[in-house]
């Protein structure tokens, strides 16, 4: 396997902390989200992930849709929604539902590109066999 990149990016002080990156780029203060009893006011760590997987599906997509010589429209839309679960065990997971909404595209050819981009999407690589993941084609 080749490298390509590495993103670095150190937290201090859980999920009440701050994340930075090593460039500086990021520099965010986290927050318990309000459903958890927080203030909000602050990301997550649900949000961050759910931002990120969005836009890696979204860039699947992209190379999906090429090599079915498509163009997909600019206003096309991944939207990631990442659920904190507590397990019976008292540990938690998460899951995921990616909402894909490909405008101009019929809906059987957006579900086989959807269901591709899930295929070579580095987080859906990462996630698949440990994290609950559902595709809606909207």
């Amino acid at each position: 396997m080749k490298k390509l990149y590495t993103a670095v990016v150190t937290a201090t002080g859980g999920r009440r902390g701050q994340v930075k990156s090593d460039d500086g780029v990021i520099d965010m203060k986290l927050s318990l989200p309000e459903g958890l009893g927080g203030q909000g006011g602050n990301t997550n760590p649900e949000q961050l992930f759910a931002a990120g997987y969005a836009a890696c599906f979204q860039s699947a997509l992209l190379v999906v849709a090429g090599k079915h010589h498509e163009r997909l429209d600019p206003a096309s839309t991944v939207a990631a929604h990442v659920d904190l679960n507590q397990k019976e065990d008292g540990g938690y997971a998460l899951s995921v539902k990616l909402s894909v909404e490909l405008k101009g595209v019929d809906k059987e050819k957006a579900r086989q590109m959807v269901d591709e981009a899930h295929q070579i999407c580095p987080y859906s690589i990462g996630t698949r066999g440990n994290v609950e993941v559902e595709l809606e084609v909207v």
